[in-house]
């Protein structure tokens, strides 16, 4: 058998070598896309279920400005999201329908305080199927009163915020005892959205971002806000991101003009026209 000269041999080990470095990669488009420099271009957010119909229109805003960026969201009750990041959930993002859960997250030390931000303001309504007989001229706070409504869905006030929200409201009228044995009781509030779409339940007390989605499918009314507690929604980074400038770029883009703008259409208003306190 023949060898090669050593040469020869040191010289096409240089070559497989060269062959086999990765180009470098970069994302191109804006002045202030992401450029990989080590950093992932995936961004996972982990968020309220009541943005379920408001967050896809907000993200892919933001993909065409960025648009080799992979946002994947995961939807479910803020309670039950935070749980899962505190056992490891590799989120980035998380984005809440109240303040308290991202408070506990920097209270435990998964988040940096000053990555908390403000980003909505929700609302409720009171939400039936579309071919309820229930009257059509009233409102939600009527409609709550009459006993024709024989199963009432909110979402869990365990772990959900509006269940919590819808809970306040049923307490403030007086009538967390009439309902005591007629509510059904949703894992999230897109549930009990769900709920009244189907006729499962007469009616649901659900997020106004969700009816204003919901609106050929059912028929809703908004509850006024002064009969429950002021609904701020909150988010924060999670120190575990292995994408902060990215993540940094969006929670900036949902806090810009154009990203409030979306959300203004689905019923949300700034979270600066209350005077809560932050975490």
């Amino acid at each position: 058998m023949h060898r090669l000269p050593t040469g020869v041999c040191i010289f096409i080990l240089f070559l497989a070598a060269c062959q086999s470095q990765p180009d470098s990669v970069q994302t191109t488009g804006e002045t202030n896309s992401v450029v990989d420099s080590g950093q992932s271009s995936r961004l996972l957010i982990a968020a309220a279920a009541d943005l379920r119909f408001a967050l896809p229109e907000l993200n892919d805003a933001f993909n065409k400005l960025h648009p080799t960026v992979k946002l994947e969201t995961i939807f479910g009750a803020s309670g039950s999201l935070a749980a899962q990041i505190e056992n490891g959930l590799p989120a980035d993002v998380f984005l809440c329908a109240d303040e308290r859960y991202p408070q506990r997250l920097i209270q435990e030390g998964l988040a940096a305080p000053q990555d908390y931000f403000r980003y909505a303001r929700g609302q409720l309504a009171l939400c039936m199927p579309a071919n309820s007989t229930l009257a059509t001229q009233s409102d939600g706070i009527t409609l709550l009163t009459k006993s024709s409504i024989g199963r009432l869905a909110i979402a869990n006030p365990r772990t959900a915020p509006y269940g919590q929200a819808a809970m306040a409201l049923l307490e403030k009228l007086n009538l967390a005892e009439v309902y005591r044995n007629r509510l059904l009781l949703a894992d999230n509030v897109m549930q009990a959205l769900q709920f009244a779409e189907s006729g499962n339940a007469d009616a649901a007390i659900v997020s106004k971002s969700l009816a204003l989605a919901a609106e050929k499918a059912t028929r809703w009314f908004e509850i006024p806000e002064e009969f429950y507690p002021p609904i701020i929604q909150g988010g924060v980074l999670l120190k575990k991101t292995s994408a902060r400038q990215l993540a940094q770029q969006w929670r900036d883009f949902l806090l810009s003009p154009a990203g409030q703008a979306v959300l203004s259409r689905y019923g949300y208003t700034s979270p600066d026209s209350t005077t809560a306190s932050s975490p």
